[in-house]
Parts: C-alpha cells; sequence; structure tokens
C-alpha cells in the first residue's frame, strides 16, 4: 500500500536536513485530524519510531510514517516540499480532496 503514496525529491531531501538537525528523531509523521477551515488538517511531526499498523514511505535515505486511520484519507497523494514566496512548507497534493482552504492545510472530502 505504500506505493500509493509518493514522496517528492524536493519533500525527502527536507526530511532528511531536519532529521540530521534532531539527533533523536529519524522520520517525518504525517497525520490527518479533523478540524481546520475545510472539515481535516494535515499534521506534520518528527517520529523516533514507526508504530504497529504505520504505513513507511522510504526515498533516498527519508522516511515518512502515516498511521493506518490517516492513511484512508491520503491515499495516492504525493508529499512534496515547496519553498516559494508565500511559504517553505510540506504540502499534499491529495486527489481525494474535493476542496481546501487558502493556505493548504486543511481539506474536505
Amino acid at each position: 500500500m505504500s506505493a500509493a503514496i509518493t514522496l517528492t525529491e524536493n519533500a525527502a531531501r527536507r526530511i532528511r536536513e531536519i532529521v540530521a538537525k534532531e539527533t533523536d528523531k529519524t522520520a517525518l509523521r504525517l497525520a490527518v485530524n479533523g478540524g481546520g477551515c475545510s472539515g481535516f488538517s494535515y499534521e506534520f511531526e518528527l517520529d523516533d519510531k514507526s508504530s504497529e499498523g504505520d504505513v513507511v514511505i522510504e526515498r533516498d535515505g527519508a522516511t515518512l510514517l502515516i498511521d493506518s486511520v490517516s492513511l484512508v484519507y491520503v491515499l495516492g497523494s504525493e508529499v512534496d516540499f515547496v519553498d516559494d514566496l508565500m511559504a517553505a512548507q510540506f504540502q499534499v497534493n491529495n486527489p481525494n480532496a474535493t476542496a481546501s482552504c487558502g493556505c493548504g492545510t486543511s481539506f474536505s472530502i
């Protein structure tokens, strides 16, 4: 099922950079929570290990973890890192989202 989520080269590079500075963390975790202006919100945090039921996506030495509950909402998505004039942030390009807020951190299905 991990092939259903892709990690871009930019996202993998940024995860490696962040984890290199955090000696007690080894991966970036993506979770979907209820809330936000569009119904659901993406949450990113550093983690030190995978948990039972996690899907582990690896690319170029970077690791992304997604719990089984959140996975349902992001199947088929691409996780990217964008650094532009507006912000430097991880973004989820989610084909399941029918609407999202202007900042890209919340969505609805």
